[in-house]
């Protein structure tokens, strides 16, 4: 029982914060052998690029997202803009037509998101094709800095960096905002090491030639279109500078509800790329995609279950004190995460209780997207979450 014990404790350990102190250890090893990696400077690198953008029903927001996108520095003539609105019956389409310097594709018939950018892609000729999302905002240099990867002949995908706005009323949604700041520095060592596992689709890039379609029934199209880039050989590079930025959900059930249809596509993308997994292909990605990725959408959150119940199983057999103490601090976290889970139903804002509170959340959704997903619950259409206004 205490080896079973100590096997979960380590594995959840290991997943969610032993990962990224080995990536450290490792990153700094290859800085000594190696060198950091040569990066080119900002605009050195300039290919033609096309910026594909799927909006359904966006009207509250679309014109907003034009205008920072048409502020963006890019060389003149080597920019293009497509704008898919497939499906929408709001005033989406109705907008982007204004706008002469983008290039609107709209159909009446929904099919989801994939269809969607999969039609888009039949009419992107560029080297680079961009993907964001309509409610998120790039910095005006983003573009100059995610292109510049692609010096390297080795990148064949560039992610940029998702930046969750907290406001001065933020609740225990704070939680995603550190979540993704302890993310970007994961995405970061994993970059140097050798390669992202897989790029968010608020901000990302591929060369056109390697764009593979995925079925139409894909859950996170973003993570697997950049991973079959990955999947051929190719590195997917992260660049921190090109930002991506969009307000926290509006509610802790709208971020549930999109964590659980992530883990549900999660759990779909693992069954699809196995053979990231086999060490014998590319053993530093698969190290990387196995640590980063599979863990924690699989049996991690299983395993915190079996270690607290494990735990106290041990503590009231044996009476040891080690273990008497180790139940009482797993306790006070799920009493802070119980409590944080209270002061949210109540609107009640403490802070301290965020963390505990986002983590025992995004554990949950794990099991249940995996439930989701073996149920055949779980739509590949898009699924709007709700977003804090400005």
């Amino acid at each position: 029982m205490k080896i079973i014990f100590w096997i979960s404790l380590f594995i959840v350990f290991y997943t969610f914060f032993g990962y990224g102190i080995v990536l450290f250890v490792l990153v700094r090893m290859r800085r000594l052998i190696k060198g950091k990696r040569v990066i080119a400077a900002k605009g050195e690198h300039t290919p033609g690029l096309t910026m594909v953008i799927a909006a359904y029903n966006e009207a509250d927001i679309i014109e907003e997202k034009i205008k920072n996108t048409l502020l963006l520095k890019y060389p003149a003539g080597k920019f293009h803009i497509i704008i898919i609105t497939d499906g929408s019956d709001d005033a989406t389409p109705a907008i982007v037509s204004r706008y002469a310097a983008i290039q609107l594709m709209h159909q009446p018939v929904r099919n989801g998101k994939i269809a969607a950018v999969h039609r888009a892609m039949q009419n992107v000729t560029s080297e680079i094709v961009v993907f964001t999302d309509a409610n998120t905002f790039l910095n005006d240099d983003a573009l100059l800095y995610i292109c510049r990867h692609y010096k390297d002949d080795k990148v064949g995908a560039a992610s940029g960096e998702k930046k969750v706005h907290a406001d001065d009323v933020a609740d225990a949604t704070a939680g995603e905002g550190i979540y993704w700041k302890y993310e970007s520095t994961l995405k970061k060592w994993d970059a140097e090491l050798y390669s992202v596992v897989g790029a968010a689709g608020e901000l990302f890039s591929i060369r056109t030639e390697l764009y593979q379609p995925v079925p139409p029934d894909t859950i996170l199209d973003d993570f697997m279109i950049s991973l079959l880039v990955a999947e051929k050989g190719y590195r997917i590079a992260y660049e921190p500078l090109a930002c991506a930025v969009e307000h926290g959900s509006e509610s802790i059930s709208e971020e549930l509800k999109r964590k659980i249809r992530i883990a549900a596509g999660g759990i779909q993308s693992i069954l699809r790329l196995k053979g990231l997994m086999n060490p014998f292909k590319n053993p530093v990605l698969a190290f990387e995609y196995v640590s980063h990725r599979v863990l924690r959408w699989t049996v991690t959150p299983f395993l915190l279950i079996l270690a607290f119940l494990l735990n106290a199983m041990i503590a009231f057999q044996t009476y040891e004190l080690f273990y008497i103490v180790l139940f009482l601090i797993q306790c006070l976290f799920y009493v802070m995460a119980l409590l944080g889970w209270m002061m949210e139903k109540r609107q009640l804002k403490i802070k301290v209780l965020f963390i505990p509170y986002y983590f025992c959340m995004m554990n949950y959704a794990v099991i249940a997207g995996i439930r989701r997903f073996m149920r055949r619950q779980q739509s590949a259409a898009w699924e709007k979450s709700k977003r804090r206004k400005v």
